[in-house]
């Protein structure tokens, strides 16, 4: 009986010791390299029918996490264009581009093999090169929050599938020679796949 009780406090003690030297190879910090697919809700409160296009765009975004579940992810890319549109008016009415950082606290659930996760933060976004009709004018910067839920998927060593879905609340307010019009919504939905590296 007493060499059964060594023995398994032999194995638990090598259990534990290899699940924590296999924390510490991964490290602090994950790197994710995704495809992201932009899907505009386009709310518009101006009465001009606004909408701008759904894309594809690159992502990157770099996480560092502060224990084992909680991390701080940093979501980056370049500045997009987009074509606005008015359904009122049957017409395009110019471009912009958008640049949205955004800045979230995740949650990472216990789990061997999948790894889900969900997050909750806060975006903001600045709009640039603002190409509309003379007279017309939005406004530059956009703060709103951010909800996240996705799963890192062990592919090999330290590299996963990643699978994300993101919800941004990103909105301006449009002008029309300096007479506010309304507000209009992009609040896009963000389906991202791609690959992260742990180290």
């Amino acid at each position: 009986m007493k060499k059964q009780i060594i023995a398994a406090a032999v194995l638990c003690t090598l259990v534990s010791g290899a699940a924590i030297a296999q924390q510490a190879a991964e490290g602090p910090w994950m790197v994710r390299a995704r495809a992201v697919h932009l899907d505009s809700v386009n709310g518009d409160g101006t009465g001009l029918g606004l909408s701008v296009n759904n894309k594809w765009m690159p992502e990157v975004d770099i996480s560092y996490f502060l224990d084992k579940n909680v991390a701080l992810e940093l979501v980056l890319t370049v500045p997009q264009k987009h074509t606005v549109r008015s359904s009122v008016l049957g017409a395009d009415l110019g471009t912009l581009k958008h640049l949205p950082p955004t800045l979230m606290v995740q949650y990472h659930f216990p789990a061997s093999g999948f790894k889900p996760y969900v997050g909750a933060g806060l975006n903001y976004t600045r709009f640039s090169s603002v190409n509309l009709p003379a007279g017309v004018d939005i406004e530059r910067s956009s703060w709103g929050p951010a909800l996240q839920v996705g799963v890192d998927i062990p592919l090999t060593g330290n590299m996963y599938l990643n699978v994300d879905v993101k919800k941004v609340y990103i909105r301006t307010d449009v002008s029309v020679a300096g007479a506010n019009l309304g507000t209009f919504k992009v609040d896009p939905v963000l389906f991202g796949v791609g690959l992260g590296w742990r180290f």
